[in-house]
């Protein structure tokens, strides 16, 4: 079992969570599912946590093509800086779903035992990029990464054991993404792992894109989540969601270009900047595979074996293999 990663050091803490909620306006076109809250009647709003990069592009879509209302469920996306911050939301209940990285929402699984993940609307293994600070010629100089907990830090993990380091004699810093390439910049950190933007900010800036994680066998997805309590009494208002979910990754693959253009107005990203990431990424919703599941048994491991957690990780309670084969059948 690998040693614990020595102490790390944040540059920043993130905001109160309450702070965080950026909120966006909900499609209100359309007609909206009188179930939407559990066959209350109530046509209860749905808060949808999503983040700001182009991973979250179909989510983006749907809202501005109006594909919420024409499933028949009222959505209101709610933007964080980061996936993660979003899933703390679900797991506090102030959002009712959210869109997040397999990885990152592993090693919330313990405190947050009532995630459930529906299906897989997207993975890759070109988004995350490796990135070396100006002055740094090759991964054996590394002494300092940045890290944003969860994918981010796996991704570091497996990178400099790729290369026959260490990760024990490597420091992690830990900060938000808008920091990390300008901490690369200055040589506060010598390195980083992390999805688009901000590989691209770290060129602008003089840094080197090394290599992609698929370079060194490492890929990601992100599933659509929510909560067994909720899912329970509201079963058919989540199946609309992953529904309208379903046509706008299709949509994302088919033209890239409205997916950048409603990607932009939400969440103020370059247009040229999301259809790059869509060559990148592949977006599609599916079920969870074996193959799936092993990667995820080795992603727990991870976060025992580092310490981070008490006990491993449950992900076979948490994800719920063959809900999306039961209920979108014919969509």
């Amino acid at each position: 079992m690998p040693t614990p990663f020595r102490t790390r050091h944040p540059l920043a803490g993130p905001a109160a969570l309450t702070a965080a909620l950026l909120t966006l306006s909900a499609c209100g076109a359309g007609t909206t599912d009188s179930s939407a809250a559990g066959g209350n009647g109530s046509g209860a709003t749905v808060r949808i946590a999503v983040g700001v990069d182009a991973s979250f592009a179909p989510f983006f879509l749907a809202d501005a093509e109006g594909l919420w209302a024409k499933y028949g469920v009222d959505v209101q996306l709610v933007q964080f800086a980061k996936g993660g911050d979003g899933v703390d939301a679900l797991g506090a209940g102030q959002v009712q779903m959210a869109g997040n990285s397999d990885t990152t929402t592993i090693g919330v699984l313990q405190q947050s035992p009532s995630l459930r993940s529906l299906l897989v609307y997207e993975h890759s293994g070109d988004y995350l990029k490796v990135v070396l600070g100006p002055k740094i010629k090759s991964a054996s100089q590394i002494k300092k990464m940045a890290v944003v907990p969860g994918l981010s830090e796996l991704a570091a993990t497996r990178f400099l054991e790729s290369k026959g380091i260490d990760p024990k004699s490597v420091e992690f810093v830990t900060a938000d993404p808008p920091e990390i390439p300008a901490l690369a910049q200055k040589g506060d950190v010598d390195a980083f792992v992390l999805w688009e933007p901000w590989p691209a900010k770290g060129a602008e800036l003089g840094e080197k894109i090394l290599e992609t994680t698929g370079d060194y066998g490492l890929s990601y997805a992100h599933w659509l989540l929510t909560s067994d309590p909720w899912l329970k009494d509201n079963t058919a208002t989540a199946v609309k969601v992953a529904q309208a979910l379903q046509e706008a990754a299709k949509e994302t693959e088919s033209d890239p270009g409205a997916a950048a253009k409603a990607t932009e107005k939400a969440a103020k990203i370059p247009a040229a900047q999301t259809v790059n990431a869509i060559k990148e990424i592949d977006f599609g919703t599916r079920d969870f595979t074996a193959e799936d599941l092993n990667g995820y048994a080795d992603t727990a491991s991870f976060y025992l074996d580092t310490g981070k957690v008490k006990a491993k990780p449950d992900v076979s309670k948490a994800v719920l293999r063959g809900w999306f084969t039961e209920h979108m059948k014919g969509s």
